[in-house]
């Protein structure tokens, strides 16, 4: 792989070992073309709804009419594509790659982890339809006639087939992929990245500009259909529990609260403000579940939930391809499947970059895991018990009961909130769920301004963040084009707006498939190229240690129960160490082969690192580091003393991160018969990669 301009550089310093945090990074540059075309676009579509906003919501219907018609079926095709496809890179043996370099550790915990993923992939939305869809479809269902049990049964399931693991499979397949190329190819944090096997340095160009203008588009749509959402519902709760008049001027004063309190979450950073604010958004909403859960019927909850969980994993299958060629309910396609699959997309470069940025050090099989998983259990205990709940209402309250449904389905926001008038303490838990939308809207906002800055700036290294003043902007403009979309026909506009403008990073993302599958076939490769290179190694070093005639279990023995202090590590780096890598370099430079050596810091140790870096033009170069690290020193080694309670190994670093085995102790002729070996199993990976007869077999595997 040739390294661009602007990418990150990897032979001046042992980047594949960086694991300082993100946040301790720089800021990078603006990117012009990105920054300024998308702005110019979204700024036009802006002021357009706001001026001109009837004429701006016909145009937009002729648009979204001709994708349904012309895209439904490939909306469908793609959905299952990126399900089956994220799916078999966790079961396959990818699974085990590391999104970063093997040393590496996870940055948060599993609770921060699992709440920063599910507020920034789900916003005020899923309050919002988790009552008004389940109504919607037992009252109006795709097929069949409404007001049945068997209407009653599948209400809930279409809700949990929009909300399900379809759409956090497209969330998975953005987010590892970005990952797997920012921290295991040290590449720049962005899009573009993940499309350099198949187009090359021109990602680095014109090309990533419009890859990352798409991803941009999509992205603040995805986010302001969210967000007009969000203050729809907060508009109804305030005039519900406070009287305050549903109306334009409530929603504007709204969105610049919120968008005041994503600007403060965001210029914080990932650390401090996006992090507490989802961890409380994830805390509040379990409390409010589980207090409808145990003061409503809590025995029908449970049932319908189990019930609800069987249905969904048996149908899922035959409804993920149900194009309903014969019924054709096309308009209830549009504004529900389509709608979805589009929202989810428009979504996928935002929620994909950010879960990138908080997973560093998993592997591909927990991110997967994980990202398929944990906000699902969520998803569906929210959906289940509140869309059950509101089920219930609808069919015994009655003519109360009857009007609620009407409500819940002509004016959905309104739809939480009077089904929380049915339950204790009713004006409390109005203002909770007020708070719990205004938190997941400003975790969207904040987490989605930040991502936006880093799509629009040059960023130099994977955790590099665009400048403060760019998060400023995005969280401004978003809620602009919120304010003009509402203007402009409200939800409907910014549904439609979403279908229109997820389309094409659709085609992207089948872009990021196809190199995802490359690179993660290579790994295959490695492994495989390490078993044909492994006798010729170990003859290697077996006839070494034989010539040189010295007791070599001795010398191991001696290596075994050695915990060399910092000043014995220095002298075998200086001794060992450095003239080791010289002589290898100088050796090759004479074959004509190019060479680099390089030294750095290593971390706080006081000791420096030594890489040597051999070129190999367009193909991957071998980079073998020697790195220093303090480890305590084990209890079990005998005369331990407060002097000597930290030791230190030299190990060895290639591309991928660290091997996990210590050279320290080794004469020069084994260490350089250990770069060697390392360098021969390099080039077996080379040869096998360019092998087409090797490439045909993996196909056909």
């Amino acid at each position: 792989m040739s390294t661009p301009a602007t990418a990150p550089a990897t032979t001046d310093s042992p980047t594949a070992i960086d694991d300082s945090p993100p946040e301790a990074r720089r800021h990078s540059g603006l990117n012009p073309t990105v920054f300024y075309g998308s702005a110019a676009l979204i700024l036009v579509v802006a002021l357009a709804a706001i001026f001109w906003p009837t004429q701006t919501e016909q145009y937009i219907g002729v648009a979204v009419a001709w994708i349904s018609d012309w895209f439904g079926a490939y909306y469908f095709f793609a959905a299952a594509a990126f399900l089956v496809f994220v799916i078999g890179v966790a079961m396959s043996r990818a699974g085990r790659v590391k999104l970063g370099p093997e040393q590496s550790k996870p940055q948060f915990g599993l609770f921060t982890w699992s709440a920063m993923l599910f507020a920034a992939g789900i916003g005020t939305d899923l309050m919002f339809y988790s009552v008004a869809e389940p109504a919607s479809q037992y009252l109006f269902p795709p097929v069949g006639e409404g007001g049945t049990v068997a209407a009653a049964e599948m209400a809930v399931v279409w809700t949990l087939f929009h909300y399900g693991i379809i759409g956090w499979a497209m969330y998975a397949l953005m987010g590892m992929a970005i990952a797997y190329f920012a921290y295991r190819r040290n590449m720049p944090l962005s899009i573009r990245s993940v499309l350099h096997p198949l187009f090359g340095d021109r990602v680095w160009g014109k090309l990533g500009d419009a890859v990352d203008i798409a991803a941009v588009l999509g992205t603040i749509f995805g986010l302001a259909t969210t967000l007009g959402i969000g203050v729809g519902m907060l508009n109804q709760g305030l005039f519900t529990l406070f009287g305050v008049p549903i109306g334009t001027g409530a929603q504007v004063a709204l969105l610049a609260l919120a968008v005041v309190m994503a600007t403060l979450s965001v210029v914080s950073g990932v650390q401090r403000g996006v992090r507490r604010l989802s961890e409380l958004n994830v805390v509040l909403a379990l409390a409010l579940l589980l207090f409808l859960l145990f003061t409503g019927k809590t025995t029908f909850l449970l049932n319908g939930l189990v019930m609800n969980l069987g249905d969904y994993a048996s149908r899922l299958p035959s409804m993920t391809l149900n194009t309903y060629a014969f019924d054709a309910p096309t308009e209830w396609m549009g504004w529900w499947t389509l709608f979805f699959w589009a929202w989810w997309v428009a979504w996928a470069p935002f929620v994909g970059l950010f879960l990138a940025r908080i997973s560093r050090g998993r592997t591909i099989r927990q991110f997967v895991v994980g990202t398929l998983t944990i906000p699902f259990i969520f998803v569906l205990l929210w959906v289940s018990i509140f869309g059950n709940s509101a089920l219930d209402y609808i069919r015994t309250g009655g003519a109360e009961g009857t009007a609620f449904g009407d409500a819940a389905v002509n004016d959905p926001a309104s739809g939480i909130y009077t089904l929380l008038e049915q339950f204790p303490a009713a004006p409390a838990t109005i203002g909770l769920a007020i708070f719990i939308g205004l938190l997941f809207y400003v975790t969207s906002a904040d987490s989605g301004a930040l991502v936006l800055s880093n799509l629009t700036s040059k960023v130099h290294q994977a955790g590099d963040d665009g400048p403060v003043w760019l998060r400023i902007f995005w969280a401004a403009a978003t809620g602009l084009l919120t304010m003009g979309m509402l203007l402009a026909g409200g939800i409907t506009t910014l549904q439609s707006g979403t279908i229109i403008m997820g389309l094409p990073f659709s085609f992207v993302m089948f872009g990021v498939m196809f190199a995802l599958y490359k690179v993660l076939r290579t790994e295959g490769q490695k492994l495989d190229t390490l078993r044909t290179a492994l006798p010729s190694s170990l003859s290697g070093r077996i006839a070494h240690n034989g010539v040189a005639g010295a007791p070599v279990w001795r010398q191991r023995l001696t290596r075994l129960l050695s915990f060399p202090d910092q000043r014995h590590a220095l002298r075998f780096i200086d001794k060992t160490v450095r003239p080791a890598l010289t002589e290898v370099s100088a050796a090759l430079e004479e074959q004509g082969v190019a060479t680099s050596f390089s030294e750095a810091p290593a971390g706080d140790t006081g000791l420096p690192a030594l890489t040597l870096t051999i070129e190999h033009g367009d193909e991957d170069p071998f980079t073998y580091t020697l790195w220093p690290q303090a480890h305590p020193t084990p209890s079990f080694r005998m005369n331990t003393s407060d002097q000597d309670a930290t030791y230190f190994r030299v190990e060895v670093l290639l591309t991928e991160g660290t091997q996990g085995y210590d050279v320290t102790g080794y004469a020069k002729e084994q260490l350089i018969a250990d770069v060697l070996d390392q360098y021969e199993r390099h080039l077996a990976f080379l040869h096998a990669s360019s092998s087409p007869t090797h490439e045909t077999e993996a196909l056909e595997a």
